[in-house]
């Protein structure tokens, strides 16, 4: 195409907001902030404040259709997402949804045919994708350099909420609003990344405990445990309710073991893999002495900023996406699972029976308790929260 991309966003909440200012502040090159939407009119007055000659829309079907827009950034509830990115992808919009692409796998398979069919560019906000640190982790441990993957654990305990926090949107921590609680929420990124950098596992067993720190619908809590085709394990443990939570992957193959916390990646390597020194070594407890490097990034990447600007090289100049959106599906598989698994007190294999996970859900959307008032956020920038935090 020529000229520079013209982004429309729908949904100026918090996130939403930030990437309104991101944009419109010209950061992205390439890319002008060409139209919103939103269905609260004090959103739509920030808006006029803040750039007053953008157009504002409160009908997203009608921003679609404006003609003023080439892609759509789509930063409103989960349960929203498929269902707009469908409708601008088959009008010929490019599209970049934030984290999740849905709130159920089903959904999800639509959007991803929809996005092939299509032709279009469709990309996915996980901006944490852009950190060095985890890039060099994918890099290492997919590149065999530690070996076959035996077991991973990540402990990331310090997305901590408090009441207020949930209590703040009418949609927060609900199934029919949101769909879901800390899985849906904060650690999607995480989710993907434990993926992105270990793959897929083939059967999960989790424990979702709803509102056991706050008084809400939704989990709060969640321990998961993953077996993988090769016969690896790992073990994912997430919480809003643990203070100061911590912040730590350990992920261990035949040949070594790489550690990420504190903004620092620690690799061990051994000169001989451990399958070897079991078999072979003549001593019951051998003393083995790694070699030991050290990462640590002076930066944690270009975040969301780094998303918008490859999403815009992606459609001016065919540059690969760092996060293509049908991969939003892969993290999708692993927090409905541990909701199947959790709900039915049984393991479950991915794939998994989407219909059963659908119906169960549905369930509790349907009894879900409406919530009144909440203050609409428009934090206008990339606050802390959404950042890694070590």
């Amino acid at each position: 195409m020529s000229g520079a991309l013209r982004l429309g966003i729908v949904g100026i909440g918090g996130i939403g907001s930030a990437h309104f200012n991101c944009v419109g502040s010209g950061k992205i090159n390439g890319m002008t902030l060409a139209a919103v939407c939103d269905i609260k009119p004090e959103r739509l007055d920030y808006c006029k404040g803040v750039y007053p000659d953008v157009p504002r829309f409160d009908d997203v079907d009608k921003m679609i259709s404006s003609g003023l827009i080439d892609a759509l950034l789509i930063a409103v509830p989960h349960p929203l997402h498929a269902k707009i990115a469908i409708k601008a992808l088959s009008a010929g919009l490019h599209v970049l949804t934030e984290k999740t692409e849905d709130i159920t796998v089903s959904a999800a398979k639509r959007l991803n045919e929809a996005a092939e069919a299509s032709g279009r560019v469709f990309g996915i906000m996980f901006n944490q994708r852009t950190n060095p640190i985890y890039r060099r982790c994918r890099e290492i441990v997919r590149s065999g350099e530690i070996g076959e993957l035996k077991r991973s654990v990540w402990i990331i305990t310090n997305w901590y909420r408090t009441q207020y926090y949930y209590d703040s949107g009418e949609w927060r921590a609900t199934w029919s609003g949101e769909g879901g609680g800390v899985l849906l929420n904060q650690a999607p990124h995480n989710l993907d990344l434990w993926q992105w950098i270990c793959g897929m596992p083939s059967e999960i067993t989790a424990f979702c405990d709803v509102g056991k720190w706050h008084d809400i619908e939704v989990e709060d809590d969640v321990t998961i445990f993953a077996r993988y085709p090769g016969g690896a394990t790992g073990t994912f443990i997430t919480s809003t309710g643990e203070l100061p939570g911590t912040n730590r992957l350990e992920i261990t193959g035949s040949r070594g073991s790489v550690v990420v916390e504190q903004g620092r990646l620690i690799e061990k390597l051994l000169k001989t893999d451990e399958p070897t020194i079991r078999r072979e070594s003549k001593e019951s407890w051998p003393s083995v002495a790694p070699e030991i490097k050290v990462y640590a990034p002076k930066d944690s990447g270009a975040a969301h900023a780094g998303i918008l600007q490859n999403f815009a090289n992606a459609i001016l100049y065919g540059e690969e996406l760092l996060a293509p959106g049908a991969e939003g599906i892969n993290e999708l598989s692993i927090s409905n699972a541990a909701y199947l698994s959790s709900w039915t007190g049984k393991s479950v294999k991915i794939p998994f029976d989407c219909g059963e996970f659908d119906r169960l859900l549905e369930s509790r959307r349907s009894a879900s308790a409406p919530k009144e008032g909440g203050s609409p956020q428009t934090h206008g920038d990339y606050s802390e929260r959404w950042q890694v935090r070590f």
